[in-house]
């Protein structure tokens, strides 16, 4: 059975951390978060994967490489000059999953939940594909699927936090939502229901149909870790909560003045921190030297040269100045 990482998306909600990368391609505690991706599917036996690319390509290339460094072999499918979205990459490498089941993973997680559960469920489902569900006991802002039986029954609304009013309800049993991992298992007819060389998106353009025709979409409820790094707020809090207790994590070339106060923060390569500096909570970007004297907290920096560089912010960026050489986003 092949893999396939999805790696094209261009992080907008991630930038300025993804100007010069995507966000598969991110550093996340010293290691590209797509090699993490890598070793966690290489883990259960895959040795066939794909990767498809598309904002800064070369990037996931150079995380990945050949795929020898993770035991395993990886071929790589361009999308240009549009991304596809994730049933459109499916299209676009058609030609490598044709012949077998294949297994799909987000490239974007942090997980250990056991694939080889989830693909052991799909084989004895007969079902056109198996999702990966898990329970969303934080409620956070995750589609909701709804099962019967073992099978995906709807896609509902996104889960939100319960009221005080519905807290206090005890006439009516609180019931956890479940929500995708990004992680399923698809039989190759699933292609014959892509429309070619077009944009389109797993869920809406794929599954939602599907249902609708009455085809069994197998649900597979994961227990384990499961992390999604798709904002600066969620990086920040999810690698302070894997550095098992320590207060900073430093990069390669990294430089700490002794005067200077730094906690709960990510640094990555060739940072420089100058003295009499408090740093709180901070995501500081390669290359970046924090003046002495100067105070952060809840931000993620980096130089201002490559902001100054891009072509335009994105839309769904948190806003951020620039503070003398740096380009400092507030998280608040």
């Amino acid at each position: 059975m092949k893999a396939m990482i999805l790696a094209a998306g261009f992080g907008t909600r991630l930038f300025p951390l993804t100007i010069d990368r995507t966000k598969p391609a991110i550093p996340f505690l010293g290691k590209p978060l797509v090699g993490y991706v890598a070793e966690y599917v290489a883990k259960y036996g895959f040795k066939d994967f794909i990767v498809n690319l598309h904002h800064q390509p070369d990037s996931v290339i150079e995380a990945l490489g050949d795929g020898s460094d993770f035991g395993v072999h990886i071929d790589y499918t361009l999308e240009e000059p549009n991304i596809l979205g994730t049933a459109g990459a499916l299209d676009n490498a058609r030609d490598l999953l044709c012949d077998s089941p294949f297994l799909i993973v987000n490239g974007k997680i942090i997980s250990d939940i056991d694939i080889a559960a989830a693909v052991e469920t799909h084989k004895s489902s007969g079902a056109l594909a198996t999702m990966v569900l898990k329970p969303n006991v934080k409620r956070e802002k995750f589609t909701i699927v709804e099962t019967d039986g073992g099978r995906v029954t709807r896609f509902g609304e996104m889960a939100r936090p319960l009221t005080e009013e519905e807290i206090r309800d005890t006439e009516h049993e609180i019931v956890t939502p479940l929500m995708f991992t990004g992680i399923h298992i698809l039989e190759p007819r699933v292609l014959d229901l892509i429309d070619r060389g077009v944009y389109s998106d797993i869920v809406p353009h794929v599954y939602r149909p599907a249902l609708e025709r009455g085809e069994k979409i197998a649900a597979h409820v994961a227990e384990g870790n499961w992390y999604e790094l798709s904002t600066i707020p969620r990086y920040l809090d999810i690698s302070l909560a894997m550095m098992n207790g320590d207060d900073v994590f430093k990069g390669a070339n990294c430089e700490i003045a002794s005067t200077a106060s730094v906690r709960d923060s990510v640094m990555w390569d060739d940072v420089s921190v100058a003295d009499d500096v408090i740093l709180y909570r901070t995501i500081i970007a390669d290359g970046v030297t924090i003046p002495a004297g100067e105070h952060f907290e809840n931000a993620a920096i980096v130089r201002a040269e490559m902001v100054r560089n891009c072509e335009e912010i994105p839309e769904k960026a948190l806003k951020g100045y620039i503070q003398g050489e740096n380009y400092v986003v507030p998280l608040n």
